[in-house]
Formats: structure tokens, sequence, C-alpha cells
């Protein structure tokens, strides 16, 4: 089972106005993924600044459209994509 690990850095110098509406928005479109059962972990970075979200059963192009439709995508700084294999 492939993973595609995903760190998103958001732009915090430049965060719009509407941002708790953003967030609302954001936390809705990844209850949806978890519910489908492809976001597997998600983890909020301890400087409050992004996420590091690990994706199952999908590939790395297939990860990237779906980072795309996120609204912080939009504040992003950065996004970093890494496939990984699992050692059993």
């Amino acid at each position: 089972m492939n993973r595609v690990q995903v760190i998103l850095t958001l732009d915090m110098e430049n965060l719009p106005s509407n941002f708790s509406e953003i967030l609302k928005q954001e936390q809705e479109v990844v209850a949806g993924w978890k519910a489908q059962g492809f976001l597997e972990h998600l983890f909020l970075r301890q400087t409050k600044n992004g996420a590091v979200l690990v994706f199952k059963d999908k590939d790395e192009e297939q990860v990237k459209a779906l980072m795309e439709t996120l609204p912080f995508y939009q504040i992003k700084r950065s996004v970093e994509y890494y496939n990984l294999i699992q050692q059993f």
C-alpha cells in the first residue's frame, strides 16, 4: 500500500482577513477525506504554520489534485510531496 506524505507550509505573514472562515472550510474538507478513508494522518506543526498529511491508496498526482482543492492551498508558502514505502 503506497503512501504520500505532504508537508504544507502556510504564508503566515500574508493571511487574509477571513482566515477563520477559511480554517472552518479547511476542517470540513479534511474531515471528508478522513471519512472517505484516504487521509490516514494529519499532524499540525508545532509552529502552527502548517501541517503534515499522510495519504494512502493515492498516487502523487492524485494527491496533488486533492491538495489543490484545499482552502489553505491558496495561502500556502510551500508544499512538499514525498512518496513513502511502508516497511514490514
